[in-house]
């Protein structure tokens, strides 16, 4: 029952995060912004627009926002939580969950595919060559923890790694910063991607939904919310230590979210978007971390100090 109402919370804080950026912003700015609630309002709105759909686009268009949320919310059941575990797990379940939110990706990409558009074709080709990037260096981050904890699911995973010690809390930073980029990366936000442009030569994911209104609007900008606060659980499930019990466990796990999305308020507000050519740059920083991270493990695991 608390994973459910813990997992009911999460469902419907995305947007809440949302506005948690946008207020961080707009304090750097010397401004007093948007209510936090602000993209609930927005998302309750969407809903209640009708809709302009291209007669070009197939059933593809019209089911991609759907299937999008639905991949991010089985994703969600497969993510553990501290102390309670997760409501989906088995032996590589992290395979799984990684390719569900490449098809969520999939999806949206052959949506803006679908619509003819050849602009949002150039959109969906970036976003594709970005996240081979970001797949790999995951894989390494996930490959680096089941090393150290000797396990092979997401729920025994993250049981085993917050009590183990020595060279540990390294290798966790390492790993934390690498699932920060990806968070960036797979969120659209700066330093790779901007939310709020709509310049030709720099769009990436917005480019791709400039189709959609309405509640199909609304389903995918609520989609890749979701995304961000599951790989910001990832984040959390780090941090998190093992021995707490439950309702402090739980608290540190909302403040360690919290802090994430104001981090990404704050680096939004600090650095400017890159330019197209220097983002797999910024990327590979990503796979560099989980690699380096790889290596402290290899190193004190099978050759280093015994």
């Amino acid at each position: 029952m608390a994973l459910l109402i813990v997992e009911a919370v999460i469902v419907v804080s995305p947007l809440f995060f949302m506005g948690l950026i946008n207020k961080v912003k707009a304090l750097w700015a010397g401004r007093k912004g948007a209510p936090l609630l602000q993209p609930y309002y927005d998302f309750i709105k969407l809903l209640g627009k009708g809709e302009v759909v291209s007669r070009t686009t197939s059933f593809v268009f019209k089911l991609a926002p759907s299937l999008n949320i639905a991949a991010a919310l089985f994703a969600l059941t497969i993510v553990p939580l501290p102390i309670l575990g997760s409501a989906v797990h088995f032996e590589g379940d992290f395979v799984l969950f990684a390719y569900i939110l490449s098809l969520a990706k999939f999806i949206t990409v052959l949506a803006a595919l679908d619509t003819g558009s050849s602009f949002e074709g150039m959109g969906a080709s970036r976003e594709v060559t970005y996240s081979t990037i970001v797949e790999t260096a995951f894989f390494i981050v996930i490959g680096s923890v089941a090393l150290l904890t000797h396990r092979d699911s997401f729920d025994t995973i993250f049981a085993v790694v917050n009590v183990a010690s020595g060279y540990t809390p390294l290798v966790k930073i390492l790993l934390v910063a690498s699932l920060f980029i990806m968070l960036l990366a797979e969120g659209s936000r700066v330093p790779v991607d901007d939310p709020t442009t709509h310049l030709e030569l720099t769009m990436i994911h917005e480019v791709m939904i400039l189709d959609y209104s309405g509640p199909d609007l609304a389903y995918i900008q609520y989609g890749a919310a979701l995304k961000m606060t599951i790989i910001s659980i990832l984040i959390a499930d780090l941090l998190v230590p093992a021995y707490l019990v439950l309702l402090p466990a739980l608290g540190l796990f909302a403040l360690i979210n919290i802090l994430v999305f104001i981090s990404v308020g704050a680096v939004e507000s600090l650095i400017a978007r890159s330019r197209i050519s220097h983002i797999p740059q910024f990327l590979f920083l990503m796979t560099t971390l989980s690699l380096t991270a790889f290596a402290i493990l290899a190193f004190f695991l099978f050759g280093g100090v015994r």
